[in-house]
């Protein structure tokens, strides 16, 4: 359906995107991951046509759309990070607005509006002012804006930031739903890895401009598979146990978080008694050592250094 070949983009001297190449078929919900200035912003801005490639090309049913996005722009629906809602004006006032937007009008464009309030959990509140609801509110209707014209691909840079647990499984079911009973097909970003878990058929992960691993969620897993990942935890962690374990060779990546720290070593190594001595010289007690079955935060931990959502 849309395909992203060698796709760049060059600001000044530095690439914020540097040779991409990904593709989305119909009916799949790919998620996008990445620490902050990874590029994702950047890779969505020239999928969703809104900026200008450097390099490389966008290729909507094998055409480019570089210097003729109108194909795509008709069936794209896109939920910003930001909420872009009128809050002097009532829910049913924005959908409308929109909607003219998209060329909807008359009975359709009633409709629509209808459709979309139900879908969203709004009908309710359909002529309150939008300034008065909760932030969860808000994010929904941010999202029937961008399904008013039933998009056939709608992308969702981190829809869910900031809002209430409950108005963040609604949001979650919707895009489920929309994905299962309309076949749309969803690019998804969010800091939350059990979010990605939950929704994607396949994943990409960027970092610094590039694209560091794709696949499915197992495919990724899978990735380490010749490493174990080991939580610990002890009272009072120091500079000296800390150093330790950036020293020890056979220690491959050491993650510090506030009262715990999560390391990865190979799979044949025993590193028990190893960090027991650490611990031992360094004058601290340990409270677990805990090995931890691969997860998709881990992986992400591996490729990047960091978790998600640093």
């Amino acid at each position: 359906m849309l395909e992203l070949v060698d796709l760049s983009k060059k600001f000044k001297h530095m690439y914020a995107v540097k040779n991409l190449n990904m593709f989305i078929e119909k009916g799949e919900i790919i998620g996008l991951l990445g620490p902050n200035g990874a590029g994702k912003s950047t890779a969505i801005s020239m999928l969703s046509s809104l900026i200008e490639p450097t390099e490389g090309d966008v290729r909507f049913h094998n055409k480019s759309i570089i210097k003729n996005p109108a194909p795509l722009r008709k069936i794209i629906g896109v939920v910003p990070q930001e909420i872009a809602l009128y809050e002097d004006l009532t829910a049913e006032e924005n959908l409308q607005f929109f909607g003219k937007i998209y060329r909807l009008k008359g009975q359709l464009l009633k409709r629509k509006v209808d459709e979309v309030l139900e879908q969203i959990g709004l009908t309710d509140r359909r002529r309150d002012i939008v300034k008065t609801f909760s932030g969860g509110m808000k994010r929904r209707l941010n999202i029937g804006v961008a399904m008013l014209h039933e998009p056939e691909l709608i992308i969702m840079d981190e829809p869910t930031v900031g809002i209430d647990p409950q108005s963040r499984n609604y949001i979650l079911e919707t895009v489920k739903r929309l994905n299962q009973e309309k076949q749309m097909t969803v690019l998804y970003t969010s800091h939350y890895m059990e979010e990605v878990e939950y929704l994607c058929d396949r994943i990409y992960i960027m970092d610094k401009g590039n694209m560091i691993a794709s696949g499915t969620k197992d495919e990724i897993k899978r990735i380490l598979s010749a490493e174990k990942t080991i939580l610990i935890q002890a009272e009072l962690l120091n500079d000296t146990f800390i150093n330790f374990l950036h020293e020890n060779p056979t220690i491959n990546r050491v993650i510090k978080e506030e009262k715990e720290i999560t390391i990865m070593v190979p799979k044949e190594i025993n590193i028990f008694p190893i960090l027991v001595k650490m611990a031992e010289d360094a004058k601290i007690e340990l409270n677990s050592v805990d090995i931890k079955i691969p997860t998709l935060e881990d992986v992400f931990l591996h490729l990047t250094g960091r978790a998600l959502r640093d």
